[in-house]
């Protein structure tokens, strides 16, 4: 049995996530690595589920995100579930 390090539950499930960082975390859900793993979004604060978007090292959870903050944010096009004009 392993403990979760987020809840503390105790789990014959439970698994490991090794970072590139070199650093090994024991989780009993895929919701409490999320919570401790996943970047936040620098604009709502979002977790971050998923590719978002990175500019200039800055990391948000969509291009919407991305525009309301950086300059360089303008030049994202989200084209996902977009409709060709």
């Amino acid at each position: 049995m392993a403990t979760c390090e987020v809840c503390g539950n105790e789990y014959w499930m439970a698994f490991e996530v090794r970072t590139s960082g070199g650093n090994t975390h024991t989780f009993d859900s895929f919701e409490c690595a999320i919570h401790k793993l996943a970047p936040v979004c620098e604009h709502c604060g979002c977790k971050i589920v998923g590719h978002g978007v990175e500019v200039s090292g800055r990391f948000f959870c969509c291009a919407h995100c991305a525009r309301m903050v950086e300059d360089q944010g303008s030049q994202l096009r989200d084209t996902v579930g977009a409709h060709p004009a």
